[in-house]
C-alpha cells in the first residue's frame, strides 16, 4: 500500500466514535502498518461534536487528514456526515447512519435541523452508504452497539483480515460485552 488511508469517524459525544478509532487502529497495527491517530473531544461530554483521525499506511508522518483527503467518513450522525464533507476526497465514501441527534442550537430553537441530508451528500458526489445501524445493533441483542455496527460496514471495506477485527474488538471492549459486540460487528460486516 503506497498511500495511507486516510478514515474519519465523526459522531456526538458518548456515541463510541473513540473505541471505534481505537479498534481500527488496533487492527491496522496488527496487520504491520504504521498508524497515527488524533482526536478532537470539544465538548464531547455535552454531546458536542467529535471527530477520530486514524491513518494507516507504510509509512505515516502526521495523524491529521486534510480537507479532502479522506477516503471514508464513518458518520455516527447525520448532521456530522454533513458538517465534515469537505475532508472527503473526491470519490470518497461515506457510511452515514440514519440517527440525528439535535446539536444545542437546534435544541434550543436558534437554528433548525437541516432537511435532505442525504440528498446533499449525494449531490456532493459523496458514495453514500446509508445505514440504520441503531436497528440493526438492536437486531444483534444490543441495542448500544451501533458503532460496532458501523465498525462492520468499514471493515468489510478495508484491507485488513476479518479475524484481526475479531481480536481487537475482544481486547479493546469489555470481556462481558464481546459476543454481543461481535454479534453487532457481524451486522454491520454483512449489511
Amino acid at each position: 500500500m503506497k498511500q495511507p488511508i486516510n478514515i474519519l469517524i465523526v459522531g456526538v459525544g458518548g456515541q463510541g466514535t473513540l473505541f471505534a478509532g481505537k479498534v481500527i487502529g488496533s487492527v491496522a497495527e496488527r496487520s504491520g502498518f504504521d498508524v497515527k491517530q488524533s482526536e478532537v473531544h470539544g465538548m464531547a461530554q455535552r454531546g458536542g461534536s467529535v471527530v477520530t483521525y486514524v491513518r494507516f499506511g507504510n509509512t505515516v508522518a502526521s495523524p491529521l487528514v486534510e480537507k479532502g483527503e479522506a477516503d471514508i467518513i464513518v458518520a455516527f450522525e447525520q448532521l456530522e456526515a454533513l458538517r465534515w464533507i469537505e475532508y472527503l476526497k473526491p470519490g470518497g465514501t461515506g457510511i452515514v447512519n440514519e440517527l440525528k441527534i439535535s446539536p444545542m442550537p437546534v435544541i434550543t430553537g436558534a437554528a433548525k435541523y437541516p432537511d435532505n441530508i442525504f440528498t446533499r451528500l449525494e449531490q456532493a458526489g459523496v458514495n453514500t452508504i446509508r445505514v440504520n445501524a441503531g436497528k440493526l445493533a438492536a437486531d444483534s441483542g444490543n441495542p448500544k452497539a451501533l458503532n460496532i455496527v458501523l465498525l462492520g460496514l468499514l471493515a468489510k471495506r478495508l484491507p485488513l483480515a476479518r479475524e484481526l477485527w475479531d481480536a481487537a474488538i475482544g481486547e479493546v471492549g469489555p470481556a462481558a460485552s464481546r459476543t454481543a459486540n461481535l454479534l453487532a460487528f457481524d451486522k454491520g460486516w454483512s449489511f
